[in-house]
Formats: structure tokens, C-alpha cells, sequence
């Protein structure tokens, strides 16, 4: 059987040119490997018919491009057009969207082929992948641990060689979590720098689509297709970059701030050492280094409780059963109690718990007294890292406190999947970009992640930092 995924895009990239290979050998190697790796739980829905068919298009076409003919695969929440689309919820397990993405347009454009799509927590919400409607994902590296949420099948499926490249979304730590709890690179993108447009709403004002990869050049190659200005998304920017041409320039005389908050006793020490000896390489480097307070960034969970709680309650008003999605097949004698049966029924309990204190958040006084008030704060922490960014290029500091966790471990801890983003969720309330790498693996043989932040739009010095650190630690392919 063939490996021609284990190669970099690159070099992939070249046989395709010289016809050593064709798409369609990397498309058939892809559902092998899904085959291969089941037990993993990856993907909800395999879209096999219409990717061997995409691959025999191609063998006609010249290839103008790395990511020609190259396997990707999408989470749940991405829509895609005449492609089940279920954000792993039960009142969405019949939904075929009529339209695409932006993001999936882009993919289209540079002729990439879409596997299917992939495993998640229920509309995004949880922090283990334990909230699907289909089952939990397995982590990468012990199958009785969790993969991390809500992007987990994004992650274990590139972690697992399944597909290069995938797409996750990210609205307080959902790409970089799992990236850390499965050894990739999971990079949340500075909001607005890639449209929002066919993402299923979870937290509109901190949801984000970014790439998860095998290494942090091919991650950067990923998101040169995805950003640009998009008329359907007026939070969009309009940029238009190439983020990989700092990768490999030399880091020395570069300024690194590491906030002391990151570094607490709550840390496992074992994640903490890691982080201690990626300072020092830094220092051997002619990096600056130093330790800082930021301000209020302690409130940053209890704020996305308030935030994306409220704004997820308000986006899930929508799935009501009646234009589209699962509806209950109870006999009702009114509209209300048609609404009542199928949310009950369609939706998961971490959904619901999370729609419930949304709307308590936002019911008369309340909106004021919390909704409003963790707005103002949230300003202050965004305030806090820019005047941060005006003294250094980049924060870095660890991507989770611990180590993946068994399955079950908070099964009745409500608040422990919003505790295990507790360094990742200030970037989202700050609008700042953020990225997982791997920088080495715990006696336990886990993965431990270093989590970058840079300023808003600083994403291609995110990506020299992160490749000097990849080359030095050791990345799985350069």
C-alpha cells in the first residue's frame, strides 16, 4: 500500500506535476487510512463518491498550485453544499445544505478534495469531543483518553495521517486544544482574518474557522487560501499575504512575553518544565524573555461563560424544527409545544444547559447586570494585551494546564470543559491570534503544546517563531 501522505505537500506537489502519482492515489490512500483508524471515530460523514470523481477531473487539469489534488477534510460545522452538515446534534442529522461555506468556495478554487466531515461536540460546545450526538472522537495517542474539543476530529484525523490538512473552528480554544492533546499545529486566526460566512454560529463576536496541519509551514501554506475580505461577512478583512515568507529568518533580537498567569502552580509541572526549557532555547537564541502581568486576563472564563453563552442562546433560536432539521414526531396540539419537543429531543444536554443560562444572561435586567458589564471588561483585556504587543512581538506560554484526561473524568464538573480553555479563551475575548505547536511528549508519552499569541494580524511572525521552535524540538515533517 501506498504512503505518498506521509510526504510533505511539496513533495507531494512534485509527482503530482511529473504524473508520478495522480489525485486520485491520494484520495483512495485517505479512505484506507479512515478505514484503517475507525475505531478513532473521526468523521460523521464520508463524502467517497464525489471525491474519486473530483480526482478523475483532475487528471486533466495542469497543476497551478500546491494544494492541487490535495485531500482535506471539514468539521461539522462548516457548511457544505449538497454535503450532510449535522454540527453532531440530533436536530441537525438530516440537514443538506443548498450552499457552501466561503471557506469551502476558497478550497474549491485551488482544486483540493474534500474527504467528508468531521467529528465534533455538539455545535461546538465542549472542550473532550464527549457532547457528539455520533459518539466520542479518540485521542490520537491513548484511546482511553479524550481528543480535546469542540475540533476533535479535526485534529486526530491529521494527527493519525488520515488527511494533511483539516478545518476546525475555534471560539475558546476548539483548534488549539485538541491540536495540543494530539501533537499538531492548530492556529485560530485573528478574527475577521477569515470569513465567518457558512460556520454555524456558536458565539458570533469569538467564532473563528483555522487550519489544523502536520507542521507549521503547511499551515501557513493553508492559510494563504483561506483570509480575504468577504462581502457576506462584514467582519471580514481584507488581507492578502504570504504568511510562510518569514519562515526560516532568524528569531534573535526578537521580544517574548510570558505572562506569569501561564505559568501558575495550576500547570502540571511536567507541561511547565517543557515550557521552561523552550524559554531557555529562546534565550540561547538572542531572544528577549520575560516574565509580565496582564491585566483582568483572570476574568477571561467567567467572561466567555456570560459572552458566549448569551450569543450562543440567541444563534440557537434558529433550529426550531420547522424550516429544516429534525422535528419531533410527538402529536402536539401547538406550534409552542412543537418547539418545546424538538429542541428537547434534538438537542444534547451540554447544549441545552448552555441555551438555558444563555437566555437567563440575557432576560430583562439580567443583560445589563452581566451581558453588558462582561463586555466592558472584555474591552480591558483586549486593552491589556495591545499595550502589551507595543513593548513585544509575541506571548507565548502553555496551550492547556494538563495532559489530555480519561473519558468521563468531569462528566458532572458543568464547568470543567470551560476551565480546560482557561489559557486559550483570552485570545478569543481579545480577537488576537492563537497557535498550538507540539514541543515534546510527557513520560506518559502525551503530547504537550505550546500556545503562541501575537498581535492582531501577526500571524506570519507567529509562524517564524513556531517553525525555529518545530525545527529545534523535532516537527514531524519540515
Amino acid at each position: 500500500m501506498s504512503n505518498y501522505l506521509d510526504l510533505s505537500i511539496k513533495e507531494i506537489n512534485k509527482k503530482l506535476i511529473n504524473k508520478e502519482i495522480k489525485p486520485l492515489d491520494l484520495v483512495m490512500e485517505c479512505f484506507n487510512r479512515i478505514e484503517e483508524n475507525k475505531e478513532y471515530n473521526t468523521f460523521i460523514t464520508l463524502d467517497k463518491e464525489n471525491a474519486i470523481k473530483k480526482a478523475k477531473e483532475l487528471e486533466n487539469k495542469e497543476v497551478d498550485n500546491l494544494l492541487f489534488g490535495i485531500p482535506i477534510a471539514i468539521k461539522d460545522n462548516i457548511i457544505t453544499k449538497n454535503l450532510k452538515t449535522t454540527c453532531a446534534s440530533k436536530i441537525l442529522s438530516n440537514f443538506i445544505p443548498t450552499y457552501d461555506a466561503t471557506v469551502i468556495k476558497k478550497i474549491k478554487e485551488k482544486n483540493m478534495i474534500i474527504i467528508g466531515k468531521l467529528n465534533m461536540d455538539e455545535f461546538a460546545m465542549g472542550s473532550t469531543n464527549e457532547t457528539s450526538y455520533y459518539g466520542n472522537v479518540l485521542n490520537s495517542y491513548d484511546k482511553e483518553r479524550v481528543s480535546g474539543g469542540s475540533s476533535g476530529g479535526s485534529a486526530v484525523a491529521v494527527s493519525r495521517g488520515i488527511v494533511p490538512f483539516s478545518l476546525g473552528s475555534d471560539t475558546g480554544g476548539s483548534i488549539r486544544q485538541p491540536a495540543a492533546f494530539n501533537g499538531v499545529v492548530g492556529l485560530k486566526p485573528t478574527y475577521g482574518r477569515i470569513s465567518r460566512y457558512g460556520l454555524v454560529a456558536f458565539a458570533s463576536s469569538l467564532d473563528q474557522i483555522g487550519p489544523f496541519s502536520r507542521n507549521v509551514y503547511e499551515n501557513a501554506l493553508l492559510l494563504n487560501i483561506l483570509c480575504g475580505k468577504d462581502e457576506k461577512d462584514l467582519t471580514s478583512s481584507d488581507t492578502n499575504e504570504d504568511f510562510t515568507r518569514l519562515i526560516g529568518e532568524k528569531i534573535d533580537g526578537m521580544k517574548i512575553a510570558v505572562p506569569n498567569f501561564y505559568m501558575s502552580d495550576v500547570v502540571n509541572k511536567e507541561i511547565k518544565n517543557n515550557i521552561e526549557n523552550i524559554i531557555e532555547l529562546l534565550k540561547d537564541n538572542n531572544v528577549k524573555v520575560e516574565y509580565v502581568d496582564i491585566d483582568y486576563v483572570e476574568y477571561a472564563v467567567p467572561l466567555y461563560q456570560i459572552i458566549a453563552l448569551a450569543e450562543a442562546s440567541s444563534n440557537l433560536a434558529r433550529f426550531d424544527g420547522v424550516r429544516y432539521g429534525y422535528q419531533t414526531d410527538k402529536e402536539v396540539s401547538s406550534i409552542d409545544e412543537m418547539y418545546k419537543y424538538t429542541r428537547k429531543e434534538g438537542f444534547g444536554e451540554e447544549v441545552k444547559r448552555r441555551m438555558m443560562i444563555g437566555s437567563y444572561v440575557l432576560s430583562g435586567k439580567n443583560a445589563k447586570t452581566y451581558y453588558y458589564k462582561a463586555l466592558k471588561i472584555r474591552k480591558k483585556i483586549s486593552d491589556s494585551f495591545q499595550k502589551l504587543f507595543e513593548e513585544y512581538d509575541l506571548v507565548i506560554g502553555p496551550t492547556t494546564t494538563d495532559f489530555a484526561g480519561k473519558f468521563n473524568e468531569g462528566i458532572n464538573d458543568a464547568t470543567k470543559s470551560f476551565n480546560d480553555d482557561l489559557f486559550t479563551i483570552p485570545v478569543n475575548m481579545a480577537g488576537l491570534p492563537g497557535m498550538s505547536i507540539k514541543i515534546g511528549e510527557g513520560k506518559n508519552k502525551l503530547p504537550i503544546g505550546l500556545q503562541i499569541i501575537g498581535n492582531k494580524f501577526d500571524e506570519a511572525k507567529m509562524y517564524k517563531l513556531a517553525s525555529f521552535i518545530e525545527k529545534e524540538v523535532g516537527g514531524k515533517i519540515c
